[in-house]
């Protein structure tokens, strides 16, 4: 999949929504994608529940802005990080934003900010809400980021249990793929994905049915903001697809530089 390694991004965080344990495998996270020109961290930090990020803001270079609640209830947080953002776009100074929070009330501002010209991404909890997920170009899970930093072990994977009931579990939906997994998963493989890979592949085939895995990657990511790799256990593309044994894979040697290209194709089945 595309990554744009020359972007200037905001890094903007609601310290409100999101774990402060984290942040350093964000911020790596982040430099994937682009170089991190303004990095500020929003939050009424004269509240106890926002102590744990205090000790992690001089390390990590993050400039906190101090928002006072003003009435009970209400997060002013919100409003200060959107008008920043406001003010950082009308700047002109970054190319894309990075909104690192689980609530919703932003899905608007990562609309007007791709309606602007920006690359947006987004990291939050798996409990992020849909909308907000789909208004940004990119949505990456923080589970994931704290699977990445702890691989499976073969002796910590759970040896299945023996079920001594008689009654046949009940079906999962939609049915899910048994795969050998790289990472700790928090997504299961199922249908759905299998489906969405295929319709990609169909989509972009040649006449011989071949997809190049870049433009395979990048239109599945368009169609799934929160598409990764990593969600279902595999720290790439390539590792999931061959997993999955409904594809076939060309590796094409383009004799430049030992540079390999990789092509996939729906696999014809029966």
């Amino acid at each position: 999949m595309e990554t744009i390694k020359d972007l200037r991004l905001a890094v903007l965080i609601d310290a409100d929504n999101v774990p402060y344990s984290n942040i350093k495998e964000m911020l790596e996270e982040i430099a994937k994608y682009g170089t991190p020109t303004f990095k500020r961290i929003y939050a009424d930090w004269t509240k106890p529940t926002v102590s744990g990020w205090k000790g992690v803001l001089l390390e990590s270079a993050i400039t906190p802005v101090q928002q006072y609640s003003y009435t009970s209830g209400k997060n002013a947080t919100d409003s200060a990080m959107i008008i920043e953002a406001m003010d950082i776009l009308y700047s002109g100074r970054v190319d894309g934003f990075c909104i690192v929070s689980s609530d919703s009330d932003f899905t608007r501002l990562a609309i007007r900010l791709r309606e602007a010209g920006m690359k947006v991404f987004g990291i939050g909890e798996k409990k992020t809400p849909v909308p907000f997920i789909s208004a940004c170009d990119k949505f990456i899970y923080i589970e994931i980021l704290k699977a990445d930093a702890a691989p499976l072990k073969k002796s910590e994977k759970p040896e299945p249990k023996k079920s001594r009931s008689r009654k046949k579990p009940k079906p999962e939906a939609p049915d899910v793929v048994p795969v050998k997994t790289e990472i700790e998963p928090i997504e299961k493989v199922d249908t759905d994905l299998v489906k969405l890979i295929e319709d990609s592949i169909n989509d972009l085939a040649d006449e011989e049915g071949w997809t190049f895995l870049g433009d395979l990657g990048n239109l599945i990511l368009k169609r799934q903001p929160d598409f990764d790799p990593r969600n279902y256990g595999f720290k790439k593309l390539v590792p999931l697809i061959k997993n999955l044994n409904r594809f076939e894979i060309d590796e094409r040697n383009t004799g430049k530089n030992n540079i390999i290209l990789v092509y996939v194709r729906n696999r014809k089945m029966g």
